[in-house]
């Protein structure tokens, strides 16, 4: 008895529901007939305006409409944004070197900020649509992306003929392919990984350790073919690197589907709060780590966490001229004072670890540079926040976290 009553108390509802939805699709159609046009039909119709606006055509529309770039939808007036022309195809507003010519900035060029953001004033900022190349065709997908891209989306060859003997790059009829090589790395990142991994004795060679390394910043990338190889790995790389001479490298990774970011270890913090990467890598970047009290190095010591790593392959770890020498004593005496201690170094490559506690840097004599930051000072700041040459200690929360973690991995 109370079986069948339950079954109609279904049906009673159902019918109920069947009867709301009707009522809500006929108000949607009303609603529809009486604004003129569908949302669709606006949205096919600002598509079609656009596309004729940046190929030549004609709009279908109201021709006074289109010229002013205005089209009346009911009571509302829409303004289309117009196209670039083709002369701003790789425009990078804030990262404009014609800008910063044109402007006569007075910028310091031995600190890299010619490559940092400087955004144009209002009155010179561009308001429109940056076009694609001509021909722009679909990215291939991941992850075959990792290893070719279509050259038409990036019609720049110069790399490939400059990096020719390092595998950077290499032109394939329409395509563009990526062997896997770097300035350190000829032979390919896959391999290159590996041997970092086995440094640290990392099971089966895999430089994610067991999932405990999961994030890591390249600095100086090349075309990021460092990074895009760790991802198999289950490791993401930030691959940092400056619009200089090779102003394309960044558009490749982008390309490619590695993640990556355009700027430079210059004056300026970079825009990732305290504790964001378990690795840090620098192969052949190019950077005078010594310059400003060891500045740009202290800035990586911000960037990692505690314990975190930082992978150094340079002539300074290896050669045995005098000023390579004098390189390497002087950023090792550096990294000692900032509590960093030698992982482990072998033929090109030296692999720094950073403490995982305050013991060593309150174990310092008074006065030892680089100083501890002071107090107020907010690690995560970072948005336009210039750099700091002072070591950012633990707080009392994070060694609480850190006892936890190694409790954790101790008990694994």
């Amino acid at each position: 008895m109370s079986r069948g009553k339950g079954d109609g108390d279904q049906k009673k509802r159902l019918v109920t529901w069947i009867v709301v939805l009707g009522i809500i699709c006929g108000c949607v159609y009303l609603y529809s007939r009486n604004s003129g046009t569908s949302a669709l039909e606006y949205g096919s119709k600002s598509l079609r305006k656009l596309g004729s606006s940046y190929l030549g055509g004609d709009d279908d529309g109201d021709e006074a409409s289109s010229k002013s770039g205005e089209e009346v939808q009911g009571d509302v007036t829409l303004k289309s944004i117009p196209v670039c022309d083709d002369r701003h195809s790789e425009l990078i507003p804030c990262l404009d070197r014609n800008l910063i010519y044109q402007t006569r900035l007075k910028l310091d060029l031995s600190l890299m900020e010619h490559y940092e953001r400087h955004c144009p004033v209002p009155e010179r900022r561009f308001n429109c649509l940056i076009p694609p190349p001509p021909g722009y065709k679909v990215p291939i997908k991941w992850p075959k992306s990792r290893d070719e891209v279509w050259k038409v989306n990036i019609p720049h060859t110069h790399l490939a003929n400059e990096k020719s003997d390092q595998n950077w790059m290499v032109v394939k009829g329409n395509k563009i392919s990526f062997p896997g090589g770097g300035t350190h790395f000829h032979y390919g990142a896959d391999k290159y990984i590996a041997s970092i991994a086995n440094m640290l004795n990392f099971s089966n060679n895999i430089l994610n350790n067991e999932g405990r390394l999961r994030t890591v910043l390249d600095v100086g990338c090349g075309v990021a073919s460092f990074g895009g190889y760790l991802l198999s790995s289950d490791i993401i790389s930030m691959s940092l690197a400056p619009n200089d001479v090779h102003q394309n490298q960044i558009q490749f990774a982008l390309e490619r589907g590695i993640p990556a970011y355009l700027g430079v270890l210059g004056t300026k913090r970079l825009p990732y709060p305290s504790r964001s990467f378990e690795f840090a890598h620098c192969s052949r970047c190019r950077i005078d780590w010594l310059q400003r009290d060891g500045i740009l190095l202290l800035e990586l010591d911000r960037l990692l966490r505690p314990g975190g790593y930082f992978a150094y392959s340079s002539p300074e770890a290896y050669a045995q001229d005098e000023e390579d020498l004098r390189i390497w004593r002087e950023m090792s005496a550096l990294v000692e004072r900032m509590c960093w201690k030698i992982a482990v170094k072998r033929n090109q490559t030296v692999i720094w670890v950073k403490p995982l506690t305050n013991d060593c840097y309150m174990e310092r004599e008074p006065g030892t540079q680089p100083p501890l930051c002071k107090s107020d000072d907010d690690p995560d700041a970072v948005w336009g926040v210039p750099m700091k040459a002072c070591i950012t200690p633990y707080s009392d929360r994070e060694y609480c976290i850190l006892l936890l973690i190694f409790f954790e991995d101790f008990q694994y």
